[in-house]
């Protein structure tokens, strides 16, 4: 009987990572590990399958049609693997699991990443609060969250660190006919009250491009922003997910608009160490960032 070749897990993980994430640095980031490290992995699995997996493409790498295929299929192996561990592991966890998340993620994925939890973890507890961020990381700092996922530079707080960044996006309606319509009126702004990043990063932008602006709308709620958009009130600054479909991104070069930068996305812990049932919880949301964001 032939010979059957095992798929090593981890090496399908870096193969999955480095192309959800849309190169092999951003994925030794991601992992903790040397790009030299990552290579091998790439090199190893292209041997047990006999086929090249990847080809170069300007500056960067590209999949090949065997590439493509394998994309797939390690998707899958992982996901089942992933599934058998997280439901082994779940009959034994239990606990509490507090997370703080920014609205952005609530509206979107947070969902799907209870029902993923909850399926594989019933004995554990997960209470959820949604909030701006500065108000989520005292709670972190305090202990009054376990983790923290927001928007913001990681700065000096402890126990925190930069997950991933984010393109700003100018938002509004997608008829919305740019500077040039408003003559010598200053551009109508909505946005959260300070401090907050997609604000600062929006009036620092305006501002050094000599562009007048007011304040027409301010709200703590992204649905509130989003409602002032999507009336015509004026335009405002945040990154694209969960973006309503009655709302678009609007284009510098078309508008006048100034490019905006990216924002960072930070994990804030409470402790250095977390308990095994907030670690869990928090490698499934990050995943999920990984797999929808990057």
């Amino acid at each position: 009987m032939a010979v059957r070749t095992n798929l090593d897990m981890d090496v399908l993980r870096t193969f999955v990572t480095g192309f959800e994430l849309g190169s092999f640095a951003r994925a030794a980031d991601w992992l903790g590990r040397s790009q030299s490290a990552l290579s091998t992995q790439l090199r190893k699995l292209e041997e047990q399958v006999g086929q090249p997996l990847v080809q170069k493409a300007g500056r960067g790498l590209a999949l090949t049609p065997a590439g493509e295929s394998m994309l797939g299929y390690a998707k899958r192996l992982l996901e089942l693997n992933d599934e058998a561990v997280d439901r082994l592991r779940g009959t034994e966890l239990e606990g509490w699991a507090r997370l703080g998340l920014a609205q952005d993620f609530a509206e979107s994925w947070l969902p799907a990443v209870l029902k993923r939890f909850s399926r594989a973890y019933p004995r554990v507890r997960v209470e959820v609060q949604v909030g701006l961020g500065a108000q989520l990381v005292e709670k972190a700092v305090k202990g009054d969250l376990d983790v923290a996922l927001v928007w913001g530079d990681v700065g000096d707080a402890p126990h925190a660190r930069r997950v991933t960044e984010v393109p700003i996006h100018w938002i509004g309606r997608p008829d919305w006919p740019g500077l040039a319509s408003l003559g010598r009126e200053p551009l109508p702004f909505a946005a959260f009250a300070p401090p907050c990043t997609f604000r600062s990063a929006a009036v620092s932008a305006l501002d050094g491009k000599g562009l007048p602006w007011r304040l027409v709308f301010t709200s703590p709620s992204l649905s509130g922003l989003w409602a002032a958009a999507e009336g015509g009130l004026g335009i405002t600054a945040r990154t694209a997910i969960g973006l309503p479909k009655s709302l678009g991104v609007l284009d510098p070069d078309a508008t006048g608009l100034p490019p905006l930068p990216n924002a960072q996305l930070a994990l804030h812990q409470a402790e250095a160490e977390l308990s095994p049932a907030v670690a869990r919880l928090t490698d499934i949301l990050l995943e999920t960032i990984r797999d929808h964001v990057a």
